[in-house]
């Protein structure tokens, strides 16, 4: 059997629409051992895979092949994560997790209150 690999990503569930994987391999979020590939590039058993989706990445073996999209448990059987990958991911995760979101440093937002009494000692330094 021989699979595109837009089709087997979206098999894997790596992504929702078939579309969205086709993307992902022509903008270069997707290697096959270690090559950029388009997305009719077929994969095989025992190819490779590395996906890189937002600001995470997931490195797996292809251990089958489907061009059919079926339940998450059985598109879990498509593939192997290597314990690297797995590792990385979870740190990425973690470190996300942990660190502030960008503005987190500039405080609340002022109450309407508190722009009254800016704009208080605006007029006045400026008078």
């Amino acid at each position: 059997m021989v699979v595109r690999i837009d089709k087997w990503l979206w098999a894997a569930r790596f992504f929702k629409t078939r579309s969205a994987a086709t993307e992902a391999v022509a903008g270069g979020r997707v290697h096959v051992n270690g090559a950029r590939v388009k997305p009719s590039r077929d994969v095989q058993i025992g190819d490779t895979v590395q996906i890189r989706i937002g600001q995470l990445g997931w490195v797996v073996l292809v251990r089958g092949l489907s061009d059919k999209r079926g339940p998450a448990k059985v598109a879990a059987t498509l593939y192997e994560e290597t314990p690297e990958s797995l590792a990385e991911r979870e740190q990425r995760r973690l470190e996300l997790r942990l660190s502030k979101p960008i503005g987190a440093d500039l405080g609340a937002r002022p109450t309407k209150q508190d722009r009254r009494r800016i704009e208080r000692l605006k007029r006045r330094s400026e008078a």
